[in-house]
């Protein structure tokens, strides 16, 4: 299986001319800080359409319309290929129908549309949405565009491995998220074939690896199921294609669970000011769980920013739990006048911010003469919280930790 090589990255670096918003690397002060390393941030949430799939998305529609066998082409995503594919077919004079998941992300959907796509819905998943986009493709005479597994799409994505031989030659490792393994290829054969020696390490959620999965079985095999906020890498299979350019061409595939991603994301966002989508945070989070091994300067993609709000006041809050600032706890109070004054007395002198109360009586397995209290707590750091309810057992409080 022939892979991507130079030549085809440099032509569709010269094909993306003009059309691509710079993303030059950036160095950060506070993230070098807190992984003891330095730290670059490859910002392609700041790419048009809000992530890298513009770059493989036009270099493919470019050519398509080029060669002038069609007007339309189609696509099938839950979010950041359909808008690529959408900007690049108007960019270039063509139509674009875009199948998404019925449960798509309103504002996803909205962005799709107002680039210029139709957008179908389809029930089911994305993999119900790729096959109803091929069906349609076939019986219309449009080109399927597709998400990872094109030579053209993956040399698109290589023109980020193209920069950061540029931006970032000193970089010891480059970690790149991972969901149908086709950034991955592009950003290893882009630093290959300019000559880099950093090392290459993908990050896939732990509940949805198909590329580690594929590795182990030295074939590309499609998962049963798929669990993760991250949805833009929630991929059930990779390709041959894109598997071959890893086997070939990347040192490792390492994972991450929701809360190193949750964690990422809050700190992206609350160090560095940046919305990044949890797909996109996935590269910091493996930096942040230290799996990614040396200590010289090291390169995180952050693919896409393209998060619902609805999800990222969720991502927040789950962030700040993982990292010990919010601490939920139950507490058993007799049922007089005075204890719940007792409590958030009790609380406020151990010097924590009380942020709800939910005091019950009815519905409570509690006795008779008692009421449970639900207090959620904001903490500076983990040990503040650890010390929290010990705390407050020592002043005689039938306190525990609530986990949901």
């Amino acid at each position: 299986m022939q892979l991507v090589g130079l030549g085809d990255i440099e032509s569709a670096a010269r094909r993306l001319d003009g059309v691509l918003r710079p993303t030059t690397a950036l160095a950060s002060g506070a993230l070098s800080k807190i992984c003891g390393r330095p730290v670059y941030v490859k910002p392609e949430h700041f790419q048009r359409t809000g992530s890298f799939k513009i770059r493989g998305a036009y270099n493919k529609v470019s050519v398509v319309a080029a060669e002038g066998g069609t007007g339309e082409v189609v696509a099938a995503s839950a979010g950041n290929h359909a808008q690529g594919v959408a900007l690049a077919a108007s960019l270039c004079g063509l139509r674009s129908t875009v199948f998404m998941p019925a449960g798509a992300s309103l504002p996803k959907v909205e962005a799709t549309r107002g680039y210029g796509a139709r957008v179908l819905f389809e029930e089911g998943n994305v993999d119900d949405a790729i096959r109803a986009a091929r069906e349609y493709a076939l019986a219309h005479g449009a080109c399927y565009v597709p998400p990872f597994d094109d030579s053209l799409v993956i040399a698109g994505q290589g023109t980020i491995g193209l920069e950061l031989a540029a931006e970032v030659p000193e970089a010891e490792a480059v970690v790149v998220p991972v969901g149908g393994g086709g950034l991955l290829a592009g950003v290893a054969a882009g630093l290959g074939g300019a000559g880099s020696k950093a090392r290459i390490i993908g990050v896939e959620a732990a509940g949805a690896a198909p590329m580690v999965a594929a590795l182990g079985a030295k074939r590309a095999v499609e998962l049963a199921s798929v669990d993760t906020m991250a949805d833009g890498i929630a991929v059930r299979s990779v390709s041959d294609l894109t598997l071959a350019h890893a086997r070939e061409l990347v040192d490792e595939v390492v994972t991450v669970d929701e809360e190193e991603i949750s964690r990422a994301v809050l700190l992206l966002l609350e160090r560095c000011k940046w919305v990044v989508e949890p797909a996109g945070a996935a590269s910091l989070a493996a930096v942040l769980a230290g799996r990614a091994p040396g200590d010289g300067p090291v390169v995180v993609v952050a693919s896409g920013g393209n998060v619902d709000p609805l999800l990222l006041t969720r991502l927040v809050e789950h962030g700040l739990t993982a990292a010990g600032r919010y601490l939920t706890v139950r507490v058993v109070l007799a049922d007089r006048p005075g204890a719940l004054a007792s409590l958030t007395a009790a609380i406020r002198d151990l010097g924590i911010n009380l942020l709800t109360v939910e005091h019950r009586r009815s519905g409570a397995p509690v006795g008779v003469n008692e009421a449970e209290v639900m207090v959620t707590l904001e903490t500076r750091d983990p040990a503040q919280r650890d010390q929290a309810v010990p705390s407050l057992r020592a002043q005689g409080f039938r306190a525990e930790a609530y986990r949901g």
